[in-house]
């Protein structure tokens, strides 16, 4: 079985060498070749902060969901969950804010 797999994936691994060498483009690119780096550039702005804003919203739901829960479970134990808990969103909602900047900044270089 592990040499049936090792077989496999040194198969796939000469696929993807011999197909980056046959699909190299050749000399300079055009005159248009710029346009399709600012066609990839905003597109990894895009799918950066796409994934990073559902990351975050999944992040925080989880987070807002297990605080509820341990406040309807013990609700004496409130302000020691409630203000962590609220940290806690605003951290994870940094790092999506930096994925937004990151965004800004690739967007910037086009």
């Amino acid at each position: 079985m592990f040499r049936r797999f090792t077989f496999s994936f040194l198969v796939a691994l000469l696929f993807v060498a011999v197909a980056s060498v046959a699909l190299a483009a050749e000399g300079t690119p055009a005159a248009g070749g710029d346009s399709s780096m600012k066609a990839v550039i905003a597109l990894a702005a895009g799918f950066g902060i796409a994934i990073a804003a559902f990351g975050g919203a999944m992040g925080q739901g989880r987070a807002i969901a297990a605080g509820l829960e341990g406040i309807a479970r013990n609700p004496s134990a409130q302000n020691k969950i409630f203000i962590p808990m609220i940290v806690g969103l605003a951290l994870i909602e940094s790092l999506v804010i930096y994925a937004l900047v990151i965004a800004f900044v690739l967007v910037g270089k086009i």
